[in-house]
């Protein structure tokens, strides 16, 4: 497996995690654990300005943000419209990105003014893997509110997406 396709594989299953715990989230009662919701929606806002301001980056792009968070807090409804979006613009920059270019290092400034170095291959896995660790914790707030989270994992992703990867002896190809 190339990495290439690991990426395109791990962000198919960031937009599949994210859409799953949008869902999930709608039943966390917005009268009753109003706070909880309110903090859960402000960690989600967090990767989600993350995610444009490295999606910024990999473009060449400025971005507006002066910080890794907005001072106003979105409705759930407008930034799981927004986060769709983005989890479809990394995975179709993914697609077309020429594997070569995954070594290429990116240049750019920090919100906090410092200078930042990585290649375009470290800054698409620190987006990944930053996404994973804030909707944990999303998912333990839920779970404090008695609200059922999800299953975040990427095992989960990947027979639901290829269920015949359950099929005991089956040789699938491409792995």
């Amino acid at each position: 497996m190339s990495a290439s396709t690991l990426l395109l594989s791990l962000f198919k299953y960031k937009a599949w995690a994210n859409a799953e715990l949008f869902t999930e989230l709608q039943k966390l009662d917005p009268v009753t654990h109003h706070a909880e919701r309110q903090n859960a929606i402000r960690i989600l806002n967090h990767i989600f300005v993350v995610d444009r301001i490295f999606a910024a980056h990999l473009s060449g792009s400025p971005h507006s943000y002066a910080a890794t968070n907005t001072a106003e807090t979105p409705t759930l409804r407008e930034l799981h419209s927004v986060v769709t979006e983005s989890d479809s613009w990394y995975i179709e920059y993914i697609s077309k990105l020429r594997p070569e270019l995954l070594s290429e290092y990116v240049s750019f400034r920090f919100t906090d003014g410092g200078q930042g170095r990585m290649s375009r291959e470290e800054i698409l896995a620190h987006v990944a893997t930053h996404g994973g660790y804030h909707r944990g914790a999303v998912g333990g707030i839920m779970n404090r509110a008695a609200v059922p989270p999800p299953r975040d994992i990427f095992t989960a992703y990947l027979h639901k997406s290829e269920p015949e990867r359950r099929e005991p002896n089956r040789i699938v190809e491409n792995l």
